[in-house]
């Protein structure tokens, strides 16, 4: 009762702030404008320029995260020793304890002039080394949650396939990884809602540019890092510029619930196939 309070407590506090916005800033310019200058003299309210950002930083932690995740998952449930297995896993997990300002600044101090070092055109603040950074921060998340569904799987269905002279190969892509779809799917959606509400990564790597671009390589600014920017306390409150942070926040929940509402679809869907 206390999590459905707080959560009720939260939709209304985003909604009764965002209707106060957008009682004064056209809806259709919020989603179809391509400039966000609330901050500026000349005030744009358009969402799209954080939104690119966004899913930009987000697309690169997913295409990091996701191939090496599975790999690990894989290799710890089919192939690694139980002994092997009960220490990697905790030591991958620790990755998910530390600060997320750490992966902010090693991406900003490490990744971006390793970058720079081979790749002409990126700026000091940039998406790509924010999206690959987050994609390490999240690894442990697919991985973990990964394992364990495939971990999950009936010992059987194994011997089954190595009764009818399946390799250990065959049985892992061919029986295990999709006995336990649902549960990988789920892990992958849940960390592209992890990726898409982080907050430091992108804030001290990808820069404060909210600017509606595809190239990596330039700097960017997600909505997170614009709900960080006004929240320091240099926009008068109450002020239309300091509601935008209550738009841009309703965008990201509605983001994160649908995403949530996909993998609990995904989920019983592959439970019901399977049972």
């Amino acid at each position: 009762m206390l999590t459905i309070a707080v959560t009720i407590g939260i939709i209304y506090v985003l909604f009764s702030e965002s209707w106060s916005f957008f009682s004064e800033v056209s809806i259709l310019d919020f989603l179809t404008d391509t400039e966000w200058t609330p901050l500026f003299t000349q005030k744009h309210y358009g969402i799209l320029p954080l939104l690119s950002g966004t899913l930009l930083t987000t697309g690169i932690a997913i295409a990091t995260a996701m191939p090496f995740g599975l790999v690990i998952a894989i290799y710890l449930s089919e192939y690694a020793p139980n002994g092997l297995r009960k220490r990697v896993k905790p030591l991958m997990e620790i990755l998910a304890a530390i600060p997320t300002v750490v992966y902010g600044f090693f991406a900003l101090t490490v990744v971006t002039p390793w970058l720079q070092s081979f790749i002409p055109g990126v700026d000091t603040f940039n998406a790509l080394s924010a999206g690959l950074v987050m994609g390490i921060m999240i690894t442990p998340m697919v991985s973990s949650l990964s394992e364990d569904a495939l971990f999950a799987v009936p010992k059987s269905l194994r011997e089954a396939s190595f009764g009818m002279g399946a390799t250990r190969f065959q049985t892992a892509f061919k029986v295990v990884v999709p006995a336990a779809s649902s549960g990988i799917l789920v892990s992958i959606i849940l960390a592209i809602a992890r990726a898409i509400g982080e907050t430091m990564v992108v804030a001290v790597a990808a820069g404060q540019q909210p600017v509606l671009t595809m190239d990596p390589r330039q700097g960017v600014e997600t909505i997170t890092a614009f709900i960080v920017q006004v929240s320091l306390g240099d926009v008068q409150h109450g002020s239309i510029e300091y509601k935008t942070i209550f738009a841009a926040g309703m965008t990201l929940f509605i983001f994160t619930f649908v995403l949530n509402l996909f993998s609990y679809y995904i989920k019983k869907r592959f439970q019901e196939k399977y049972e």
